[in-house]
């Protein structure tokens, strides 16, 4: 009988997620949105920015992955060291990201974005890439694996959902088409929050977890490999090969794109088409996330009567049906009171995020069984290669959708000096989230179907592998 996980150990997990989500939720909601209409950058620019940042994130992660399953610490173990120092260089360079200074010119602007973001993102890999192995570390068993992942969902849930309420009492309540000096303030006050918060919360992931790693029968077994980048490479291509591997990393990273275009441009979209103020925008992303939140014990309970896969197929598709009824809200938001639309966007977004909350928490822990039967067929313990893999692949799609959102809205002939857009570019706007969204949420529901453990599979496993160790006397 494997001893349960304490729930003290699993809160101290699962509040690291915290700190770390609130920051890199505003990161992936506002960056675009800032660029362009803040500080007047051109979206092609911008969208280059951030997609090299988030290339060289993917490309990391493998790197960190490999160097955390190969590190010896007799203090911290393999991941701890790597989040705690990501923790503190996130806190530092957070703030400097938004702080940019406004009369460098556009260049100047691109390139202190671009090192700024190349930067944190680095940070980024440190903490998250080990924090995402750790729960594999300490909780293997599939039951306390649901467990833990369903604490890390919560916390994680809490921190996307801060930047929602920080942008509702630090932004003005105008148009946020309107470009001020309060309003770059409002995101370094943001960014302030977000960064003591990443650093306390890494503090508490941290040393919270620090007794259960060294009582892990894990924790001074290292095999000790050199670095090698072609046999991580060659790794990488394998463990796509793989059917299940594969339906998960890839069908995680097409909805992926879907969330990139929801976000990155339903900001412009919101603003410029249905010219909500920021107060209502912030009630919409807590709306999304407040469902994402209210939903996690729906899909638990999904999950239990029809497995894990089939829940995640009903959960994009919750979330393809609220796409498609915000589109009609788009269609005829010039007939209805402004009232009367921001309340059925709202339903709309809500309904968004009773799906999202699937997403949440399903796709990593079936990557987590994944690698759980992996790890029992091999005997060695590559989570944070497999982990770093997995990153790296949703990384790239984010990358190259946020390039090509860049290119859409210069294309589109989005103008941020305009606090009222031509209905070409508001009808453009609208083109790119809804396709953009739709698509990549059909793709993502196609490639998931593919997945083939169930919960039966990872229980016979286990059993299989108890059965040997007692006739070992271990």
């Amino acid at each position: 009988m494997k001893k349960k996980l304490p729930w003290a150990t699993k809160v101290c997990y699962g509040v690291g997620g915290l700190g770390y989500n609130s920051m890199s939720q505003t990161l992936g909601n506002f960056i675009m949105f800032f660029g362009t209409s803040i500080m007047g950058i051109p979206g092609t620019l911008v969208g280059l920015a951030v997609a090299i940042s988030s290339l060289w994130d993917g490309v990391s992660d493998p790197l960190v992955g490999y160097l955390s399953d190969n590190t010896k610490s007799k203090f911290f173990g393999r991941r701890l060291g790597y989040m705690l120092c990501g923790s503190v260089v996130i806190a530092f360079l957070n703030i400097l990201i938004w702080s940019m200074p406004a009369n460098i010119g556009d260049l100047g602007k691109f390139f202190w974005l671009l090192v700024m973001m190349l930067a944190i993102e680095t940070a980024n890999t440190f903490f998250s890439t080990p924090f995402s192995a750790l729960a594999i570390d300490i909780a293997p068993d599939y039951n306390e694996q649901s467990k833990i992942q369903g604490y890390k969902t919560v916390f994680n849930i809490i921190g996307m959902i801060l930047p929602s309420i920080m942008l509702y009492f630090f932004m003005p309540s105008i148009s946020l088409g309107v470009q001020t000096d309060f309003s770059q303030a409002g995101y370094v006050k943001m960014a302030m929050v977000n960064s003591c918060l990443v650093l306390i919360c890494g503090l508490i992931a941290v040393f919270g977890t620090l007794r259960n790693v060294r009582r892990s029968p894990n924790f001074m077994v290292f095999k000790q490999e050199k670095l090698n980048f072609k046999k991580l490479l060659g790794g990488y291509f394998e463990v796509i090969k793989k059917p299940n591997f594969r339906a998960v990393i890839l069908g995680y990273a097409m909805a992926t794109v879907a969330s990139a275009f929801l976000m990155s441009v339903g900001m412009h979209l919101f603003t410029y088409c249905y010219h909500f103020s920021s107060a209502q925008i912030s009630f919409m992303l807590i709306a999304l996330f407040g469902g994402a939140i209210a939903s996690q014990m729906l899909w638990v309970n999904v999950a239990k009567k029809v497995d894990k896969k089939q829940a995640l197929v009903i959960a994009l598709s919750v979330i393809l049906l609220g796409i498609s009824l915000t589109l009609l809200t788009f269609l005829f938001r010039d007939y209805a009171q402004p009232n009367t639309m921001f309340w059925l966007v709202l339903i709309c977004i809500a309904t968004c995020g009773v799906g999202l909350g699937a997403m949440y928490s399903l796709p990593m822990s079936m990557y987590a069984d994944v690698v759980t039967l992996e790890m029992y067929k091999t005997g060695q313990n590559n989570a944070g290669a497999y982990t770093g893999y997995y990153t790296f692949t949703y990384n790239l799609a984010n990358s190259i959708s946020l390039l090509i959102i860049g290119l859409l809205l210069d294309f589109i002939k989005f103008d941020s000096t305009q606090p009222v857009q031509a209905m070409s570019v508001q009808t453009g706007l609208g083109i790119v989230v809804f396709c953009g969204c739709s698509i990549a949420l059909a793709l993502s529901i196609l490639i998931f179907s593919k997945f083939s453990i169930k919960r039966s599979d990872v229980l016979k496993t286990q059993l299989k592998i108890n059965i040997a160790k007692k006739a070992k006397g271990e």
